[in-house]
């Protein structure tokens, strides 16, 4: 497993990043370069459950390990769902279950500093690069506007 970093400036208040990051509407803007048809389900509660989907409902489950809104969510992924079933004990899920998903945001001159940090195993990294990028950069956007 290795940690990605991300970082990007947002001429933004935190309260408009968070709201971009985690509305429904917008996380499917900026997630679309994951999967086109992203979805999150959550609680908002520490340990409590988050969903990660995709058009088909297939995707992974998480908790809330950590959360200060407006300034830290951090997500503990621990499984996957597959045909609507829940696989937390699997040998494949099992080699990256515990992979922590942060997002930091913090206050700079001009706005607004996004830091995202995710633990991945090494043969996602191009697609994490590349849907992070995008999608930041779509972050920015939605936010600025």
């Amino acid at each position: 497993m290795e940690t990605l970093s991300y970082s990007i400036t947002i001429h933004a208040p935190k309260q408009k990043v968070w709201d971009v990051l985690w509305a429904t509407e917008t996380y499917q803007t900026w997630t679309k370069f994951f999967s086109c048809s992203s979805t999150m389900q959550t609680d908002w509660k520490v340990g409590g459950k988050t969903y990660f989907c995709d058009g088909e409902g297939n995707g992974m489950v998480s908790t809330i390990e950590h959360l200060d809104e407006t300034n830290t969510v951090v997500f503990k992924h621990l499984g996957m769902i597959m045909d609507s079933k829940e696989d937390l004990e699997s040998d494949e899920v099992k080699s990256w279950a515990g992979a922590l998903e942060k997002y930091l945001l913090t206050d700079v001159e001009d706005g607004t500093q996004l830091h995202v940090e995710v633990d991945i195993q090494p043969e996602y990294t191009e697609m994490m690069n590349k849907g992070f990028d995008q999608g930041l950069a779509m972050v920015k956007y939605l936010a600025e506007k």
